[in-house]
């Protein structure tokens, strides 16, 4: 076995030793009780899979409410030196701050270590609760920017002095004339870079070529934003065709080509280009998309979309195949390799210390963690016992509610349940 150690970038790739050292958070309210039942599994996994020969060690490090009691401040340095150095961590749920300070734990995070990357994939295990009629049709992968967009946090209180100059200048300088209560009127500022939509779109399309995937999809309201969203459509598809060739086809070729060369060759060039396994790059308006994820969800694969769009799908995704409580998630930089997998829903204190609720979010982010460090068996060995716990209808209270003659378990019990799953397989 290699020396336990830190992971390292070389050549672009993640050089991960046997036993690398892993950071973690636990989180707040719910946290400490999701991130005991996931440990256990983690490790559980990680043995079967590798028989000894690997093994994380885990390595705490402070942020939220046990920050703030035992240090005095929400998120210490030393937890974004931790990692900084050590590349990859994973956390529990965070809660935000009262009373000024961060705007949100997750965010600063995310801004600090410019993690440009919210990937949320999602998918339908067999046996969740879900209000849809075919929710195994919804198998999508979303990479959402993380940096920019309405997330970068600049705005002005209505009636501050920031929001009055900021709108004299508009007026004056600019000639806007379409602020149309001035004096009552809060703003706000939306960056949306070439730079950071070409970063997003070439990890989303990599990926998309890397699994053998159909396409990706724009998403974005360019439609009235036209500088902002319509900048990121177009920046997307001229990347797609500078950087990647004959490995994709756009729609914007198929377009072209049907007004130039009518219907029937747009649609022999897109079947060719399907039959020789391109990935075909398309574009959405964000209220179309949320509308047809309902009723054509198959027709969409790999999601490239900036962060409040991003926000909304996401979430609205998850709920097709069992709620956020279910839904893994990742903040990740593909060019320095710094990554945090998370828990995606919030701290729920109310549940807190009641050993009731599902952690399968956590145990589902540890396995994308898993399959980042190029450990694809313990992976699978995680999200395997999670759908044979569920066909089983051995599952927490939030789905055995939902489930004819489910058995409900603690939160606590669903962990050592799939531990004895894992053992056993």
């Amino acid at each position: 076995m290699k020396h336990s150690g830190q992971l390292t970038m070389k050549d672009g790739k993640l050089q991960v030793p046997d036993q690398p050292i892993i950071p973690f958070i636990e989180g707040d309210g719910i946290g400490p009780e999701i991130w005991a039942a996931s440990r256990k599994v983690f490790d559980a996994a990680v043995q079967k899979a590798y028989q000894g020969t690997r093994q994380v060690i885990w390595q705490e490090t402070l942020a939220g409410e046990k920050a703030y009691n035992q240090t005095g401040t929400w998120l210490p340095e030393a937890t974004l030196e931790a990692i900084r150095t050590h590349l990859v961590a994973i956390k529990g749920p965070l809660t935000t701050p009262i009373g000024g300070g961060f705007r949100s734990l997750n965010v600063t995070l995310r801004q600090e270590l410019d993690l440009y990357i919210c990937y949320r994939p999602v998918r339908y295990f067999e046996g969740v609760p879900s209000p849809l009629k075919h929710p195994e049709r919804t198998d999508m992968q979303i990479f959402r920017e993380n940096t920019e967009d309405i997330y970068a946090g600049i705005e002005f209180s209505a009636g501050s002095d920031e929001a009055e100059k900021l709108i004299a200048f508009l007026k004056d300088e600019l000639g806007t004339e379409k602020i149309r209560f001035p004096e009552t009127s809060a703003i706000g500022i939306k960056p949306v870079s070439k730079e950071g939509t070409e970063r997003l779109v070439r990890g989303a399309i990599d990926q998309a070529i890397r699994q053998k995937r159909k396409s990706v999809t724009l998403v974005h309201k360019g439609n009235i934003m036209k500088y902002t969203e319509g900048g990121f459509k177009q920046w997307g598809y001229d990347l797609a065709e500078r950087e990647f060739g004959d490995q994709v086809f756009t729609w914007q070729t198929y377009l072209s080509t049907k007004e130039q060369e009518g219907p029937e060759a747009a649609e022999n060039l897109l079947t060719r280009a399907q039959q020789d396994g391109k990935v075909i790059i398309k574009d959405r308006i964000a209220d179309i998309f949320l509308q047809e994820i309902l009723i054509r969800p198959e027709q969409y694969d790999v999601i490239a979309t900036l962060n409040l769009n991003g926000d909304y799908i996401s979430d609205a995704l998850a709920a097709q195949v069992g709620g956020i409580g279910i839904a893994p998630g990742a903040n990740m930089n593909l060019q320095s390799g710094h990554a945090i997998f998370e828990a995606t829903h919030g701290t729920a204190p109310e549940y807190a210390g009641l050993d009731q609720l599902n952690p399968s979010s956590l145990l589902l982010s540890g396995a994308l963690m898993f399959d980042y460090l190029g450990w694809p068996e313990a992976a699978a060995y995680i999200t395997d016992s999670i759908a044979a716990a569920i066909a089983s209808k051995k599952v927490t209270k939030d789905f055995a509610d939902q489930m004819d003659k489910a058995e409900s378990l603690k939160c606590s019990e669903f962990g050592n349940l799939l531990v004895e799953w894992i053992e056993k397989a």
